[in-house]
């Protein structure tokens, strides 16, 4: 549910007080959200927004090589399943039914 909404009030409603929450989904341009403004104040939350982790791509991609390469970054858990670039819509099926995550689609 990657810029969802809901999933962000849903995220910032189970908040405790004075916690965080961080939303990494990119919407779509025209989406807005609400909260209630009494809760962030009184309740001390905090509202962050967090665009690819905050990374730096030309310092940071060589470390995760790195790391991925020393065994000490498993992303490798991270996937589902691989596939065929003709099995791409089947493969998003399987996304939409939540039966897959992280899909590597590979191209002969």
């Amino acid at each position: 549910m990657a810029g969802s909404t809901r999933a962000l009030e849903l995220a910032y409603r189970i908040t405790a007080r004075g916690g965080t929450t961080v939303s990494a989904g990119l919407p779509h341009p025209n989406q807005q959200f609400s909260v209630q403004h009494v809760s962030l104040v009184a309740e001390e939350r905090t509202l962050k927004g967090s665009y690819l982790g905050s990374c730096v791509p030309s310092r940071d991609i060589p470390r995760y090589i790195e790391w991925y390469r020393a065994g000490r970054l498993p992303v490798d858990r991270l996937l589902s399943e691989r596939l065929r670039l003709d099995d791409i819509n089947a493969a998003f099926d399987r996304l939409a039914a939540g039966e897959s995550i992280r899909q590597v689609v590979e191209i002969d």
